[in-house]
């Protein structure tokens, strides 16, 4: 584990060829046997279905050197949950669960030496995702797919670590009533892009989407969920049909009312609330949690009362805990850790 001569206490969150990517085939209505390959580029069809229409979805996880060495990934069995979800609202084929958790195994097993040592702060991000590859010109599913998952060992995801961030609450909507919030869909999240090139034009870190019918209820950011602790230590987070379910969020939500005995509440959050909240912050699979200092609402500056120079006690807690959690310090619940080596 960690045999790569890398900088590993600062590797950028980005891209790096590993030894080995796995990919299945989906033609003539089945899933071939997968393989791993050394072969990391793709070839199809300038018609293909991903490349015409964005039929397209995928997910990210994590492996982690344990405290004792192990090494792990969390809740692969979520992320195949997930996926099957993604694919079945883009009629997309599901590629079965125990073959996904084991895809996800045998990859991180092939490229064992790119898991960073424990305490290096950084981890091997691995990226399952699916996409149409036969031509398609008229507007349907494509007929042939490929199952793809590769790894990049990464750092954290912002780069000056755990420290609070600036974000504005945008105009722009991140999904529609009744559309593809939910789901891990790519068209998402290009739909997210010229939003947060421009937020970081201006300074932001983030945008803070509310939802697209009223634009008073807030959703999620372009890739994080939102956190929020009030004054008396609840825990809150917005509930919505179009915020996709993160992982992590669930596994707060869980570490929140099982490890810390906090209360726990998911509802409908206006954002007129912001200032009445103490710690505020973002969730997600490659930051953990983020937290927010300061929300810049059309002009109005929303300073929240954890500051600007740290992680509010809460959500610090909340982070420390899960990450325990997922590096063996802590005890995980039943089925939260699946051991790879």
């Amino acid at each position: 584990m960690g045999t790569q001569n890398l900088d590993w206490g600062n590797l950028p969150f980005g891209y790096m060829e590993t030894h080995k990517s796995f990919v299945s085939c989906f033609k003539n209505g089945a899933w071939d046997e997968g393989t791993l390959t050394s072969d990391h580029t793709v070839t199809i069809s300038e018609c293909a279905g991903v490349l015409q229409y964005a039929q397209t979805c995928f997910e990210g996880l994590k492996a982690y050197t344990t405290a004792d060495g192990k090494i792990v990934c969390f809740r692969p069995d979520l992320n195949a949950d997930r996926m099957k979800d993604s694919c079945e609202r883009l009629e997309m084929p599901v590629f079965p669960k125990d073959r996904f958790i084991k895809a996800v195994v045998d990859t991180v097993k092939a490229n064992i030496d790119f898991v960073p040592p424990y305490g290096s702060g950084a981890t091997l991000y691995i990226r399952p995702y699916m996409f149409g590859s036969n031509a398609v010109i008229g507007v349907k599913p494509a007929d042939e797919y490929q199952f793809r998952i590769l790894v990049t060992p990464v750092g954290p995801y912002f780069k000056g670590g755990v420290k609070p961030i600036t974000v504005r609450i945008s105009d722009l909507d991140r999904a529609a009533p009744h559309g593809t919030g939910d789901i891990k869909a790519g068209l998402n999240y290009a739909m997210s892009l010229h939003n947060i090139v421009d937020a970081h034009k201006n300074g932001y870190a983030e945008n803070i989407y509310t939802d697209p019918a009223t634009h008073t209820y807030l959703e999620e950011t372009g890739g994080a969920n939102i956190l929020l602790v009030t004054k008396d230590g609840k825990l809150v987070t917005p509930k919505s049909n179009s915020i996709l379910p993160s992982i992590t969020r669930r596994s707060l939500l869980v570490v929140a009312k099982e490890y810390l005995h906090m209360e726990v509440e998911e509802r409908q959050v206006n954002k007129a609330e912001l200032a009445d909240f103490a710690e505020i912050g973002l969730c997600g699979t490659a930051a953990v949690i983020s937290p927010i200092g300061k929300i810049s609402d059309h002009g109005k500056d929303i300073l929240v009362p954890s500051g600007m120079d740290d992680i509010g006690p809460v959500l610090g807690k909340l982070r420390e805990t899960l990450t325990g959690i997922q590096m063996g310090t802590e005890k995980a619940p039943e089925g939260w850790i699946c051991e790879i080596a």
